[in-house]
């Protein structure tokens, strides 16, 4: 069997299902492409790796006019289309030298030989590397997309506040960050040191700022809890986070034994 062709090297360099099982017993046994498809990985995975280490940005026109082109979607590749891939151009092949016939070997079969035996690195340098190229670019501008549109999915912090402790509780340190969701879904999440004691548990309340009302969100278990804030709450008037301890006496209103309070800031 012949080398595999470049275009497919890149594609299987990529981890796509694409080669038969002929094609991947010849893969396994052939030095000369298990050679290209190491080296084209290793690229893919560099490139794939800028993703992480840069903002993603969309590439220009041009590009896609370039891959387009040597996918031959366009005109030819001209000379200067041909990106660098590492510190010296790739050696030009030398003249294969002229052969003399022993035997009566057909003209076809003499061809066959030939082009499976020559160096392969000069013919798929240019082509493989911008197949490769071209599905890099595809694989980086996808996945740059998703990791938008998953951070356009996160929900947002519209407000926080830093909870100052009462004086019967002068080492309790806490705070309080309200995310609206793009439904419109609030939520506001609190931490708080310390514990409960034995007969008590915390309260977590929005107090409005006039001290007129409030309303309970529910008991805060540990030094961390998060609490959906009920629809229709306007929070610019119920600003104030509260965190209380509570006799367990079946009693729902507000002990008046506040551990920390503070007033929510809005972003």
């Amino acid at each position: 069997m012949s080398h595999l062709d470049p275009e497919q090297l890149a594609l299987i360099a990529l981890g796509e299902p694409v080669a038969s099982a002929a094609e991947r017993e010849h893969l396994a046994s052939c030095d000369v492409c298990a050679a290209d498809v190491a080296e084209m990985s290793h690229a893919a995975v560099v490139a794939r790796s800028t993703m992480d280490d840069a903002e993603l940005e969309a590439p220009p026109d041009r590009v896609w006019a370039r891959i387009a082109e040597e996918l031959r979607l366009g005109g030819d590749v001209t000379s200067d289309a041909v990106p660098s891939v590492g510190a010296a151009s790739p050696a030009p092949a030398s003249p294969v030298p002229a052969q003399t016939m022993t035997d009566a070997t057909p003209p076809a079969e003499a061809s066959v030989s030939s082009s499976s035996a020559r160096p392969r690195r000069g013919r798929w340098s240019q082509r493989a590397w911008w197949a490769l190229a071209a599905s890099v670019a595809l694989v980086l501008v996808i996945g740059g997309g998703v990791w938008v549109g998953l951070g356009s999915l996160a929900p947002t912090s519209i407000a926080s506040a830093s909870l100052e402790a009462f004086p019967d509780h002068p080492k309790a340190v806490g705070t309080a960050e309200v995310d609206e969701s793009r439904d419109g879904s609030r939520t506001l999440t609190v931490t708080l040191d310390g514990a409960a004691s034995s007969g008590e548990y915390r309260e977590v309340w929005l107090i409005r700022n006039d001290g007129g009302a409030l309303i309970s969100l529910g008991v805060l278990d540990g030094k961390k809890g998060s609490f959906p804030i009920p629809e229709g709450v306007d929070l610019s008037e119920y600003d104030l986070v509260d965190i209380s301890f509570e006799p367990v006496d079946g009693d729902p209103a507000h002990s008046g034994d506040s551990i920390v309070r503070g007033q929510l800031s809005f972003a």
